[in-house]
């Protein structure tokens, strides 16, 4: 019977800890996107009223609440789950609430990939590519900058770990 731990079979896990505090939480989705998503949500939610006042939505009560209805529930729910989502990095984990919510352990990462649109942070956030050595892989949004720095430090210490001999 082989006593071997478990670790010793695979790589050595990997180990980050945010600086400055023992965890970094931030908003997912910058003040600009989250009020793009609401006048886009109430936008269209106004416009399907006004076409119900003016008589134009027909097929009968049971075609408008099976798809207008449903499609706005889930416009609204999305834009709820924009409103209040937050990223969190702590030396164990990388976690953000969504319309799931999303986690990833620190040990397990492999590869992790910042994706940006140079000049637009300030309204598309930039967000975190992340795979496991397992290849399971999460993106991560931050419009924070103290998280986006952390992002960028956890990919810089991953890959030198990852890189070493």
């Amino acid at each position: 019977m082989n006593n071997t731990p478990l670790e010793a079979l695979g790589p050595p896990p990997f180990r980050f800890t945010p600086s400055g505090a023992p965890a970094v939480e931030g908003p997912a989705f910058s003040r600009l996107f989250k009020l793009l998503a609401s006048a886009v949500v109430f936008g269209a939610a106004g416009w399907f009223a006004q076409l119900w006042w003016g008589g134009k939505v027909t097929g009968g009560a049971a075609s408008m609440l099976g798809w207008v209805l449903a499609a706005m529930a889930m416009m609204f729910y999305t834009w709820w789950c924009i409103l209040r989502s937050v990223t969190r990095l702590d030396g164990q984990m990388l976690q953000q609430t969504w319309i799931w919510n999303k986690k990833m352990e620190l040990r397990e990462l492999a590869f992790g990939k910042l994706i940006r649109v140079p000049g637009l942070d300030w309204l598309i956030a930039p967000r975190l590519y992340v795979r496991t050595l397992m290849g399971k892989f999460e993106v991560f949004y931050a419009a924070d900058p103290q998280m986006i720095a952390q992002f960028e430090r956890l990919i810089a210490e991953l890959k030198a770990f990852r890189n070493r001999p």
